[in-house]
């Protein structure tokens, strides 16, 4: 099967289109991430059509830097290739390692770094991409098409009382989508992940993203207030017809109150009536965050398995 990447071909309007027509379109292959990424690492990226037996199938966007006229090259393909309607099957995607490997080859001088948005590991291996660990990356999809009625009768019992309780709390619910109340989450957040250890994105890629994402009212922040005092706070992107929790911190009276299943269920119905298709809860484990796995897990969505981290 004949796979072609055709790169920088279309305006920045024409990709942000077809992106827009992708499912589940993840947020480390929108432009607006790829932008931050670039400006904070000082690489450059690319945007690429796929082209299968000469017809249009998917995109891809990679990050890229070199030295010595790429001499010394690095090429990140973070969760990519995104698939057209009709596109994407098993022999779609060994088509397009194929393509990929042929065009950025193992060699001295070279890292490549590719987490696929497949779960298809022996394509990968076959196409000439070697495993780096053994981990696979999981995530949560929520269908955001599904009537509120149905979101609700997905949701796991216990999450689904714990909401309940949330909502008889005296919780006040604030949006902001032009980040008014930014420098106050990411100061709170970087304090409570230093104090309880655990990984998340950095404030410096956050900050980086805030720069492309706010413009275009894209990054939303809810907080839940009890007497106007925050207890509770989620920061959520969207991009293209998806979008993606990002980072969430509760205070003990939001433990209490259960004000994290009310500010993501509030996200829910704001998401749907910004046009939001897909609601990617973000990345899962089942070694250092358990909890926040099986909270993710009571939403009701689909874990998606992917194959991991190849070179």
């Amino acid at each position: 099967m004949n796979c072609t990447i055709i790169w920088n071909k279309l305006s920045l309007s024409e990709w942000e289109e077809v992106f827009r027509l992708v499912s589940r379109s993840n947020l480390l292959q929108s432009y607006a991430y790829g932008q931050a990424i670039c400006a904070l690492n000082r690489q450059t990226a690319r945007w690429g059509v796929i082209e299968i037996a000469g017809k249009r199938a998917g995109i891809v966007q990679i990050l890229e830097a070199g030295a010595f006229k790429k001499l010394f090259h690095a090429v990140i393909i973070d969760r990519a290739p995104l698939w057209f309607k009709g596109y994407g099957n098993a022999e779609h995607f060994k088509a397009f390692a194929i393509a990929l490997n042929s065009e950025f080859p193992r060699r001295i001088g070279r890292k490549r770094r590719f987490i696929p948005e497949t779960q298809d590991s022996n394509a990968l291996i076959k196409s000439g991409f070697k495993p780096i660990n053994k981990n696979t990356y999981q995530t949560i999809w929520l269908d955001l098409r599904l009537s509120d009625e149905s979101l609700l009768k997905n949701l796991n019992a216990k999450w689904r009382n714990k909401l309940r309780k949330s909502q008889k709390a005296n919780l006040k619910i604030e949006w902001d989508d032009i980040g008014q109340h930014l420098p106050w989450l990411l100061n709170i957040y970087n304090a409570d992940k230093k104090a309880r250890g655990y990984n998340g994105a950095s404030v410096k890629l956050l900050i980086a993203l805030a720069k492309t994402f706010i413009p275009k009212k894209n990054m939303l922040i809810a907080r839940a207030l009890i007497d106007n005092k925050p207890v509770a706070a989620i920061l959520v992107l969207n991009h293209g017809s998806s979008a993606t929790y990002q980072i969430g911190w509760s205070s003990p009276d939001g433990r209490k109150t259960a004000a994290h299943n009310l500010l993501l269920w509030d996200a829910l119905k704001i998401l749907k009536n910004k046009g939001i298709k897909d609601f990617d809860l973000g990345g899962i484990n089942d070694e250092s965050a358990k909890g926040v796995k099986k909270f993710k897990e009571n939403m009701g969505g689909e874990i998606v398995y992917l194959a991991g981290l190849y070179s």
